[in-house]
């Protein structure tokens, strides 16, 4: 197996060179941005021939890698020739490199939500264009992917994604004053602090659920959301003779980039074209891991997180709204990181900017020019919180 990762030092690249390593699979090139002292030892260790990096970090990468081919455009490292393309870069910057990869027939692990999210018509048609397959690596939709292998798309009633609830599932009432060291205490998850945050006000979870319909091709409404506290569910699909179907395991992202490794040269080329995969050797020393305890299910809050309701607010809009509410949560989380904003005003940014987003038909020009226009408005908004 020969992979190309990009976001090599973000939460889940290294988790997938963790798996690279277990397996002995080859990784042929690395995306990486900024973080060349953490890029330097994955270099050192899997030898890569190719490495990209940030523009302002290329004069340093070029001199600290003089063996190797050093570009700053991971969307050209991502349409290399490559058994599978694992896509764990962050945000909307994942969307181009998607799109390369598709276009030049890669198969694609992905976990970079956004692209499904903001911009899931032009990724299937990147696929069709250019013989290119997707299998997603976030556990819930691994998890559904699993649960569908198998069955007929036509039978299903439901899609159900299970949340830990995050840090505040269970108090304080009132999150006006939680800090941003409160919100990054995930009870389940080991992450980065964009998405560790999303968690705590339920928009990942928005997004997920807009991924999902995209994904495998079904409407919002048949998309839903269950608070699982202990995280050992990690998603169901409920059938229409009343038959629910789980996907269980550890609290461990590597098992779901394995099984999206495993999975995408055979992945989808449309939504819900699942196909399953032969599953490698055990990841992490998992086999012995115990089925035990007691499990909760709940409905989430929906009045404390409104983060949620406007996720699906947003999908069923479509258009040029998924991206805008997307963007809108990219300023607003790392400012409440920061301490500029609160942490209810994330989702007060959020709904003025999603209110205020103008209509308009989804291509590659409009998407780029809704997130610069929400991108700046939303900075407006934080600037008008901050004074």
């Amino acid at each position: 197996m020969n992979l190309t990762v990009l976001g090599s030092t973000g939460s889940i690249g290294t988790q997938t060179l963790d798996v690279a390593r277990e397996r002995g699979w080859r990784v042929g090139a690395l995306a990486a941005g900024r973080n060349l002292e953490r890029l330097e030892a994955q270099v050192r260790e899997f030898r890569p021939g190719v490495v990209s990096v940030a523009p302002e970090a290329y004069a340093r990468a070029s001199a600290l890698f003089p063996g190797l081919r050093v570009i700053a455009d991971p969307a050209e490292v991502a349409a290399l020739p490559a058994d599978v393309v694992v896509n764990a870069m962050s945000g909307l910057p994942g969307l181009l490199p998607t799109r390369a990869a598709l276009e030049a027939g890669r198969a694609v692990a992905l976990a970079t939500k956004e692209a499904m999210v903001t911009a899931a018509a032009l990724i299937w048609a990147a696929a069709a264009r250019g013989g290119g397959r997707v299998v997603p690596v976030d556990s819930e939709h691994t998890g559904v992917y699993q649960c569908l292998t198998g069955e007929h798309l036509d039978d299903v009633a439901e899609l159900i994604l299970t949340a830990s609830g995050g840090p505040f599932r269970d108090g304080p009432a009132d999150l006006s004053r939680v800090t941003a060291a409160e919100a990054l205490r995930h009870p389940s998850w080991s992450m980065g602090q964009k998405i560790t945050i999303d968690s705590a006000t339920l928009m990942n979870k928005g997004l997920e659920v807009m991924e999902c319909a995209s994904l495998y091709g079904l409407p919002l409404s048949r998309v839903g959301v269950v608070v699982h506290p202990q995280s050992v569910l990690h998603a169901a699909v409920r059938f229409r003779d009343g038959s629910l179907k789980g996907q269980f395991g550890p609290t461990d992202m590597r098992l779901a980039i394995a099984y999206a490794v495993d999975a995408a040269p055979g992945g989808m080329t449309r939504p819900g074209d699942v196909r399953g995969a032969r599953r490698g050797p055990e990841v992490a020393g998992h086999l012995g891991w115990p089925l035990r305890g007691g499990w909760e299910f709940r409905e989430p809050d929906a009045a404390r997180f409104p983060c949620l309701g406007l996720a699906y607010r947003a999908g069923e809009a479509g258009g040029l709204a998924p991206a805008a509410l997307n963007a809108a949560d990219e300023v607003a989380v790392p400012a409440f990181l920061a301490g500029q904003i609160g942490f209810l005003d994330i989702p007060r940014v959020i709904e003025r900017v999603l209110d205020e987003t103008p209509s308009g038909e989804l291509s590659w020009d409009a998407l780029a020019g809704t997130e610069a226009w929400a991108t700046a408005r939303a900075r407006e908004l934080v600037a008008g919180v901050r004074a």
